[in-house]
């Protein structure tokens, strides 16, 4: 069977390849083809595959491997940015302009070449879309009508970028490394754009290749997307225009798989090569398994719940200090986390600069009533939770639904996929959600502008930060010292502001931070390079080899 599998394969077009891939994907092989990468990873949570505006955890994974960006975090060392696409940068004395070169005979996977003008155009177009991720770009204040003279070419092989504050050299070039700043292929892009016509909303007549884009590939990196299928697969394909290290496999398969138990159960049946999604039981089952191994990396993601300031109930700073005292952080650590994160209850995982390891909430029930009748509420309430049906946040969704009763709160429990519960979340219509969240960029701010800065609270805001997405009103004083981080260059000054920002944060947030992720995953033994990078999006596939 896998030897007909494959032949078929390499006989048909490439269309028809796909077709074949995505029919079997979510099916059992006999065994993975040896050309082939296969990962079991729960991906509900993609919405689009467009760089310009995804803004989800295991889109950010596909893009690293498929598109290029000027600059990239170094995975050996996270204090550092090198060159993807640039060979070289400069900063001007007044530290408002960056110089970018690019590297010579660059080309995207169409094979079309790859000039500064791309750089520019994908600079804009994010702009201009204005989707979620937009706000990276903006916030060095860019717009849509200005982008165009402060993000331009000046040669086909230089691009200038110009912000608007003197701001941290780190600081500008960590945000480049996000995957809102992926270069696109300009004239492929282009080429499915669709007329739009101009609205208050939007104010343009071009999508800029936005619908096409949900679904479809115009990037230059290792692999190549062939397609995304919702609840399915995403395929990609070796690209042979890549300027680096080529990839060692032809194919990567991400299938759409939630439960651990289903990934343990292909993984030992050689159905995929790699489990991503494995709970404490079954990563100590694959760990006693010949044939396979585990690896794991601390990684920069923390869970968490949001408490939506719009219910009047939540909005009372006693109930949200109360949550706090009614989350069973022992029992979470010891059991559901177990191996794959460990409690942690500021804003700044640890690794970044500035991050505090103070975890001052326990489970107490006497304190959390005293809290609630403070507030009026001593007789608790109802309130809805709204939770993505995969592991580990539905159990500790289970267990703080068992500890909020003790205090008399009754908590619902909502269950849906990534995409509806995200979905509902930035649509501020939750009451209380449970999620991830991974800094966009190994910088302080990346988590600091989103937990405690909230540009507009009106529910047409534009840079919609997770406080946004609560209608947090945050205190001027915290946003004030958030936004003042950025232009301190000296190191250790920067990490005292955030330090009493997450002190700040943790008494009057109505966020919840629970734990912060360790990565695990178990893989085949016959897999050679294999490793989980320090971030959600350096996990690379390309040096895979089996």
């Amino acid at each position: 069977m896998l030897h007909s599998f494959r032949t078929s394969v390499r006989m048909l077009s490439t269309s028809a390849a796909l077709s074949l891939l995505l029919v079997a994907a979510p099916q059992a092989f006999a065994a993975t083809p040896a050309d082939t990468l296969v990962e079991g990873f729960a991906i509900d949570d993609i919405i689009t595959i467009d760089p310009g505006e995804a803004f989800e955890l295991s889109t950010a994974e596909v893009t690293a491997n498929t598109y290029s960006k000027l600059v990239m975090l170094d995975p050996a060392d996270t204090s550092k940015v090198i060159g993807d696409l640039a060979a070289s940068w400069t900063v001007s004395d007044d530290g408002m302009t960056y110089t970018f070169k690019l590297k010579p005979d660059l080309k995207f996977a169409s094979g079309n070449p790859l000039t500064a003008e791309d750089v520019a155009f994908s600079f804009e177009r994010a702009v201009k879309l204005d989707k979620s991720p937009a706000f990276l770009l903006t916030q060095f204040g860019l717009t849509g009508d200005n982008v165009a003279e402060k993000a331009k070419a000046t040669a086909p092989d230089t691009f200038t970028f110009t912000v608007d504050k003197a701001y941290a050299p780190s600081f500008v070039l960590n945000v480049l490394t996000a995957t809102v700043a992926s270069v696109v292929d300009k004239k492929v892009v282009m080429e499915h754009a669709k007329a739009m016509t101009p609205s208050a909303d939007y104010k343009y007549d071009s999508d800029f290749g936005n619908e096409w884009m949900k679904t479809g590939f115009a990037g230059s990196g290792p692999y190549k997307v062939l397609a995304w299928r919702a609840n399915e697969a995403v395929i990609m394909e070796a690209n042979p225009n890549y300027y680096g290290e080529k990839p060692k496999l032809k194919r990567v398969i991400y299938r759409h798989m939630k439960e651990s138990s289903g990934q343990r159960l292909a993984l030992q049946n050689g159905d995929i090569d790699i489990a991503r999604n494995l709970e404490p039981n079954d990563v100590e089952a694959v760990s006693k398994k010949e044939g396979l191994s585990i690896t794991s990396a601390p990684k920069g993601t923390i869970y968490y719940f949001s408490l939506n300031q719009k219910n009047e109930k939540l909005a009372k700073p006693e109930v949200a200090e109360a949550f706090k005292y009614l989350v069973d952080y022992d029992a979470i650590g010891a059991t559901l986390i177990k191996g794959i994160g460990e409690i942690h209850q500021t804003f700044l995982p640890k690794g970044q600069l500035g991050a505090l390891n103070d975890n001052p909430y326990k489970l107490d029930v006497a304190k959390a009533k005293e809290l609630l009748a403070k507030a009026g509420l001593k007789d608790g309430f109802t309130v809805t939770m709204d939770v993505r049906n995969t592991q580990p946040v539905t159990g500790i969704a289970e267990s703080v639904q068992q500890t909020l009763a003790q205090a008399g709160i009754k908590l619902e429990i909502i269950p849906g996929d990534g995409k509806q519960t995200l979905t509902k979340f930035r649509a501020r219509t939750h009451d209380i959600y449970i999620g991830q969240w991974g800094s966009d960029y190994f910088d302080p701010n990346s988590n600091a502008e989103t937990f405690v800065i909230n540009y507009d609270n009106s529910d047409e805001g534009k840079n919609k930060t997770l406080a946004w997405r609560n209608a947090w009103d945050v205190p001027k004083d915290i946003e004030e010292a958030a936004q003042g981080a950025l232009l301190e260059k000296d190191a250790a000054k920067r990490a005292a502001v955030y330090e009493d920002l997450q002190k700040k944060a943790l008494a009057q947030s109505p966020f919840v931070i629970i734990f912060q992720q360790t990565e695990v995953a178990g893989y085949s033994s016959k897999l050679k390079d294999f490793k989980l990078g320090p971030s959600f999006d350096t996990n690379f596939v390309y040096p895979v080899s089996k």
